[in-house]
């Protein structure tokens, strides 16, 4: 007989795994910036975007002549998706019959555990690349890391800057900033900022003021960290602010926009629990194939270190 492949002999969990694709952390926010996009390979060609759909073009056609074509997007550099594993454990002490499959309810504990670690592999991942300078072109980022938005700085004009960059090279305006735990302090508490909503009755500016401060359709907090080797605490988010054109809705990998998280259908999936007597629990294997991408289009800019401590 023929060997099976792994998809063949892999056995999937159909209700974990539908609880699992539907997994959110509250604390995670790189889906602002790189929506999920469903896709049948784990690797091929990622669908950048040029800027011939900006370009103005002579559609008049004569009689009997042939019709203009034009193609929206392009294949460019490969993508890989990458494989994230994890097995979740639950114990046979906390069921009441060992010798049953745990309920629902333990299992999606179990793989809620798992999914908020590779939910945060993935947060990391995201945010690397965004906050990775070489990325962008010298009209996309700045460093404001000596001043930061400390003080008297003024951050709605930083942003202003930044959405004007991106209208420039895309024709559209930006509709999402992503500000770390760290940029939205320094934003709360500059004089500017603050001097806006002096006669408002809030005690404290709150995110939503922030989003009418800077005039933007989506404003996100990255809050999240994670323990470094040596246990230190490290922002996911580091102290840098996006600005950024993104897809929003209904969104497929056609769409022109600053990112996608490309993810291989089905995923993640869960597969079928099995008992592992050497620990006497029944064991919940995790699967999330997928690959942040950018889409190549300039549709982002990068607020370098506004979340900094200014310097003396």
């Amino acid at each position: 007989m023929p060997q099976q492949t792994l998809a063949q002999a892999r056995v999937i969990d159909p209700i974990l795994s539908g609880h699992a694709q539907g997994y959110k952390h509250r604390n995670h926010v790189g889906y602002a910036l790189f929506p999920r996009v469903g896709v049948t390979q784990s690797g091929g060609q990622i669908i950048e975007f040029s800027r011939e759909s900006f370009r103005r073009y002579n559609l008049r056609r004569a009689p009997g002549s042939a019709t203009k074509r034009i193609q929206f997007g392009y294949q460019g550099k490969p993508y890989s998706c990458f494989q994230d594993a994890l097995e979740g454990k639950v114990p046979r002490e906390l069921m009441r019959d060992a010798q049953a499959v745990p309920g629902i309810n333990l299992g999606t504990r179990a793989v809620n555990g798992v999914m908020g670690i590779i939910s945060k592999s993935l947060e990391i991942e995201q945010a690397e690349m965004a906050r990775n300078a070489s990325n962008y072109d010298s009209d996309h980022k700045i460093d404001l890391s000596a001043s930061s938005w400390a003080e008297s700085t003024d951050p709605s004009a930083d942003v202003e800057n930044g959405k004007e960059a991106i209208r420039a090279t895309t024709g559209m305006r930006p509709n999402t900033l992503l500000l770390s735990a760290k940029a939205a302090m320094r934003a709360r508490t500059n004089v500017k900022v603050k001097e806006q909503f002096k006669y408002t009755s809030s005690a404290s500016v709150t995110n939503e003021m922030l989003k009418g401060y800077f005039d933007v359709e989506n404003l996100v907090i990255g809050e999240d960290y994670y323990l470094s080797d040596a246990n230190a605490n490290v922002d996911v988010w580091g102290d840098d602010a996006i600005l950024a054109y993104v897809a929003i809705g209904s969104i497929d990998a056609e769409e022109p926009s600053y990112g996608y998280t490309y993810a291989l259908e089905g995923h993640p999936l869960v597969e079928e629990p099995y008992w592992d007597a050497s620990c006497k629990s029944w064991i919940y294997p995790v699967t999330y194939e997928r690959a942040p991408v950018l889409s190549g289009i300039t549709s982002g800019y990068l607020l370098k270190g506004v979340g900094a401590a200014a310097t003396p």
